[in-house]
């Protein structure tokens, strides 16, 4: 009787080291950075509006708001809409690096203050190591394709408005 028990426990025990041994492949299959498969996002509800001296541009965007997607970001990404973006959103305002290594598409990043302003535009070149960084601290950074800032009148003091930073930003 032992030795019956002994068996089906070994049986059960083969089906859940199956079962474990399955899920850990699924889970890997999961699009992410580290298997050079671009993070998709889903895009945040509430449109991204740069107001500038032009008029208002609006965005759809991702949120990247955790570690993880900050970490990630638009890396390995070779297409995306001139109407779309992605916001990081940091959990207080702080010096930031970012690069391009991985990312095959250039960038426009946008820096932005607690109050919503924008501090600094920057260029990014595809699957490029060199820092880029607002040289002060800012609490978003929203990327965009490259030239989108300059073709849309986004500039340095202009006001970015969405749920993300801040619903009393007052926009002067």
């Amino acid at each position: 009787m032992a030795h019956r028990n002994w068996l089906t426990a070994g049986v059960v025990g083969a089906a859940m080291a199956v079962v474990i041994a399955a899920s850990a492949f699924f889970y890997s299959q999961e699009s992410s950075s580290a298997d050079g498969k671009a993070m998709i996002l889903p895009v945040d509800p509430a449109p991204l509006v740069a107001v500038t001296k032009g008029g208002d541009r609006s965005f759809s965007i991702e949120v990247a708001d955790t570690e993880a997607e900050r970490e990630a970001g638009l890396m390995f990404r070779t297409d995306m809409a001139d109407d779309h973006g992605m916001l990081f959103v940091f959990d207080a305002s702080r010096e930031v690096n970012f690069w391009m290594k991985n990312t095959p598409m250039p960038l426009d990043l946008v820096f932005v203050g607690e109050d919503g302003r924008i501090r600094s535009i920057k260029r990014g070149e595809a699957q490029s190591e060199a820092i880029i960084s607002p040289g002060a601290p800012v609490r978003y950074v929203l990327e965009l394709k490259a030239g989108t800032a300059a073709k849309d009148g986004i500039a340095d003091g202009d006001l970015l408005r969405h749920p993300k930073i801040g619903a009393n930003v007052d926009s002067d």
